[in-house]
């Protein structure tokens, strides 16, 4: 059972990090969209997806392998689009 006090500071992380979590899932859903279309602005949102993923990674909101695992996932859907 954790403490009153790191209930408060886990409460407060989760706030401060929520936005950052949510942001870094939209331009990753984004730039998957783009790719599966064939966009013509894949190559761009996957780049800013990417961005976003290192800032979340730096700012440890999530594990670096794990924005590690998802840029590569990415990056190998585009690499089959751009092959294709």
């Amino acid at each position: 059972m954790p403490s009153e006090k790191s209930a408060r500071v886990a409460a407060k992380r989760a706030l401060r990090n929520r936005p950052i979590r949510t942001s870094a899932r939209t331009f990753v859903k984004k730039a998957q969209d783009s790719i599966a279309d064939g966009a013509e602005t894949a190559l761009a949102d996957t780049k800013e997806a990417i961005k976003v993923l290192d800032k979340a990674a730096q700012k440890g909101v999530i594990h670096r392998n794990n924005a590690a695992r998802r840029k590569s996932r990415l990056m190998a859907k585009l690499n089959r689009l751009q092959a294709s």
